[in-house]
């Protein structure tokens, strides 16, 4: 198999958790990031459910693309499935993104079901903000997952002004 490409866009970014051999900025057309899975388990509750990262219809979403060599791509693609496809709230897709030089290349990525009883749609900023504040699960509090999203991306020169303004909501005066 031929190398192939990999788009993050939240905790992949910077815990890839698989082998590859490049790391380029990319933008994913068709889909935004947005807080629009209910966590029960990793960071909430069935009675308080948290919000975790997905990719959802509408606008574009900067992210990472991580080039995996061919050799390596069934142990690549057997990790991500282990990782993103626990409930099924999330769907593999292979679809186009364009790199920061302006390189179009295919990649596998995952983006919502919107069938899915996980799936909270797309939640004003407040009502976001309400659902991270005071969320914990098995992998941590809720708004410590959203801050230390928001600190990554800024940290790779990504801007993301809906999150950033669920971040302010969470924690006034603590936004890096």
């Amino acid at each position: 198999m031929d190398d192939f490409w990999v788009f993050g866009y939240g905790s992949l970014m910077w815990r890839p958790g698989f082998a590859h051999v490049e790391t380029r900025k990319a933008r994913l057309f068709g889909y935004r990031r947005a807080l629009c899975i209910r966590s029960h388990v990793h960071r909430g509750t069935p009675d308080r459910p948290g919000l975790v990262l997905g990719l959802d219809r509408g606008g574009s979403c900067v992210g990472m693309a991580f080039r995996v060599p061919g050799e390596l791509s069934d142990e690549a693609l057997a990790y991500l499935r282990e990782r993103e496809l626990v409930t099924n709230v999330y769907r593999e897709r292979h679809l186009p993104i364009r790199l920061e030089d302006g390189a179009a290349v295919t990649a596998t990525t995952y983006v919502v079901d919107r069938t899915h009883h996980q799936y909270a749609g797309s939640l004003p900023v407040e009502e976001a903000a309400r659902a991270v504040s005071g969320a914990i699960g098995q992998s941590g509090r809720n708004d410590e997952y959203v801050l230390n999203t928001i600190a990554h991306l800024q940290a790779l020169g990504i801007s993301d002004h809906w999150l950033e303004a669920v971040a302010s909501r969470i924690a006034p005066g603590q936004m890096p």
